[in-house]
């Protein structure tokens, strides 16, 4: 397996990091999930627009242009020989001092891992996944804007690692005001009543590519969204309700806090954002 490192492929093995590096030190980093799907990374542009928003707000520059970094990604897949799997780009700060100075970082790590995933079995994807709400709650926005996709993911491992004490495979975490945020990796939406609705950033929510997505097939299908507060109530009386991200697709909820969505069946909506998310993910994106 060939890892990219900086500006050239190196084995596994030899894929290093400084324990002095502030990524490692401090969390003080960014990355993008990315799939690819038949040789076509799915939405490569809007992943690296958000790469880049992500670095102007921790005031990280990139000394790599777009270009540059589509040329590494590909290359990576290509060396990998991979024609469906899950990219994994990470910019750290880089070498730096103890301490939480940042001037002494002055050379940027760029990593780039292409492998294979399954996030979750194929059962349940066909027949739903039951999920939790946990105690450990989202980041305030207002603390650390969740646009952000930092190498700190303290807080959503923290609810995985609760969700999975208990025997689940996902669980949605609330805000500091009770509302719902998002799941530990994925986001939330509810359809009731012919709407589909699932929070805002301001809530807590991350901005993510594979949710933008399901909006836009809510556009194609005519079914009417908006983003709103969600309660735990919203979610248990909800018709359907599914989660999206960029290594889950979209998948089907059935059940939460043992309160089953609906008739406790993936819904007949939800399908169709399934079949239509299938139908673009090699329509929509950058041949390798």
């Amino acid at each position: 397996m060939k890892i990219y490192m900086n500006d050239r492929l190196v084995d596994r093995k030899d894929a290093k990091v400084s324990v002095f590096d502030h990524g490692l030190l401090y969390g003080d980093g960014i990355f993008e999930g990315i799939r690819l799907y038949d040789g076509c990374i799915f939405k490569l542009d809007a992943h690296l627009e958000r790469l880049e928003f992500s670095a102007k707000a921790i005031m990280l520059p990139l000394p790599w242009s777009r270009a540059a970094l589509t040329e590494a990604i590909c290359e990576t897949c290509r060396a990998n020989k991979l024609k469906d799997g899950y990219i994994r780009l990470v910019v750290t700060r880089g070498e730096g001092s103890l301490g939480l100075s940042i001037k002494n970082c002055e050379e940027p790590q760029l990593i780039i891992i292409a492998d294979k995933i399954q996030l979750y079995p194929e059962e349940f994807y066909k027949n739903g996944l039951k999920i939790i709400t946990v105690p450990t709650r989202r980041c305030n926005p207002s603390a650390l804007p969740p646009a952000v996709k930092s190498l700190n993911y303290l807080n959503n491992i923290l609810a995985k690692i609760e969700a999975q004490h208990l025997g689940y495979h996902e669980a949605i975490m609330l805000n500091d005001q009770g509302y719902v945020a998002e799941c530990t990796g994925d986001n939330v939406f509810v359809i009731h009543k012919g709407k589909l609705i699932t929070p805002a950033a301001s809530a807590g929510a991350l901005k993510g590519i594979t949710r933008a997505t399901a909006l836009e097939i809510a556009d194609k299908l005519n079914l009417p969204w908006e983003e709103a507060n969600l309660t735990r109530y919203d979610i248990w009386v909800a018709n359907e309700l599914f989660l999206t991200g960029t290594a889950a697709e979209i998948i089907p909820i059935v059940e939460v806090d043992a309160r089953p969505i609906g008739d406790g069946k993936p819904g007949p909506i939800t399908a169709k954002f399934l079949a239509a998310f299938h139908a673009i993910v090699t329509k929509d994106g950058t041949l390798i």
